[in-house]
């Protein structure tokens, strides 16, 4: 499986109190050592191991991590690996499915639409063309409390984010997803991925099994 990462920069010219912000990726292991995180990127752990997960995740041949930077400062990244062994969706051992793991930007970044800019960069050039991509949406991931979205609110932004990318809702009775409505699973099939992945990732997406 080739795993095709093509770097991308671009410069962001902000309100004055961020004059410039560089979206850039997937870089490269020795970059992330370069670069410290921001404090307020602690939604799945503190700064400083969030930020050798991220360089874990740079190791990997599947990993990609997309970041957005001021100066030397990480404001913002999204994570693309294959999923977690203990997960469903790694079941099918599909060489071609790659999840788009975690996505934060720090609070006072958020007026900017990094989260955005961050996704569509990992696509460029048809880098993704030839695996599916998946998000698992959980709402208790949510920043509901310093967003002041509702929880059907902030699924409708979440939405909106995924689809600037083309990934769009798939059905499946993954147990997680299916504890609450507004959970669900996002997917983007890339151009070049063959029938046989497509499904196999079905299979992946229903297990249930009923006799009547």
């Amino acid at each position: 499986m080739e795993h095709i990462k093509i770097y991308h920069a671009h410069r962001l010219l902000a309100a004055p109190h961020h004059p410039e912000i560089i979206i850039e990726g997937p870089v490269a292991p020795g970059h992330l050592r370069e670069l410290t995180m921001h404090p307020k990127l602690d939604a799945f752990r503190r700064p400083k191991e969030q930020l050798e997960a991220l360089i874990e995740i740079a190791e990997l041949p599947e990993g990609r991590i997309i970041l957005a930077r001021d100066g030397s400062t990480i404001v913002g990244y999204v994570t693309f690996h294959y999923p977690d062994e203990i997960e469903r969706w790694s079941q099918g051992n599909m060489p071609d499915l790659i999840e788009l793991g975690a996505i934060e930007v720090a609070d006072d970044y958020r007026s900017l639409g990094l989260g955005k800019k961050l996704i569509k960069l990992a696509f460029e050039e048809d880098q993704m063309e030839n695996v599916i991509t998946f998000t698992t949406e959980y709402y208790w991931h949510w920043d509901l409390e310093n967003s002041k979205l509702s929880v059907w609110e902030y699924r409708q932004m979440m939405e909106k984010l995924m689809k600037s990318v083309d990934m769009v809702w798939f059905a499946t009775d993954d147990p997680e997803i299916c504890s609450h409505p507004a959970n669900c699973l996002m997917v983007r099939i890339g151009k070049n991925v063959p029938l046989a992945s497509v499904e196999q990732f079905d299979r992946v997406r229903f297990q249930q099994r009923f006799m009547y």
